[in-house]
């Protein structure tokens, strides 16, 4: 059972996800998880009210499957599965990172400061940041997911441009308003 508690390496995890992507494209399906808020609101009758919404939602069952999915293995892999695991991150990146008020780096496997602590400030950036990755992904045409691992599996163009755009963005907040916001 050694084996389910490390990590998995690159040539085990990267066929895995390649299998998924051609039998989603061999079924005519799409992957990601922002399409799920537009079922779950289409499912809720939304679509009585917002044209968007209005959508067969039933066909996208097996996606919330995979949304709920995620989640139950997010939650067993962090607190069955984990053996309290802290990932192994470069001493600089430790050292900056304390720096800015995240003494937990090194120590725990996410920044406390930030999940753990809810203050005035970590529950802005919170909210504030799940705004904006919420109307992010709406603007693009979906999240992260969808286009990086669906979209340049399916040489589409606007996921490319989509991905740069999401590495750009993650650049800018990593190196100029990470610093200032704490």
């Amino acid at each position: 059972m050694d084996w389910i508690f490390g990590t998995w390496p690159w040539y085990v995890g990267g066929p895995i996800i390649a299998f998924t992507m051609i039998a989603l494209i061999y079924l005519g399906k799409s992957f990601g998880f922002s399409s799920n808020f537009r079922t779950i609101c289409s499912a809720m009758g939304a679509g009585k009210r917002c044209s968007f919404f209005d959508f067969n939602w039933r066909a996208q069952k097996w996606n919330l499957l995979f949304l709920v999915g995620a989640v139950l293995g997010g939650y067993l892999a962090a607190n069955v599965l984990s053996n309290n695991q802290i990932p192994e991150i470069s001493a600089y990146t430790t050292e900056y990172l304390q720096n800015l008020g995240f003494n937990s780096v090194g120590k725990s496997y996410g920044p406390t400061e930030i999940f753990e602590t809810l203050n005035a400030n970590s529950l802005a950036v919170l909210i504030i940041g799940g705004l904006l990755i919420g109307f992010g992904s709406r603007y693009a045409g979906g999240c992260t997911s969808g286009h990086a691992i669906s979209g340049l599996s399916d040489l589409q163009l606007p996921s490319l441009i989509a991905v740069i755009g999401f590495f750009i963005g993650g650049l800018i907040m990593v190196h100029l308003l990470l610093p200032i916001i704490f």
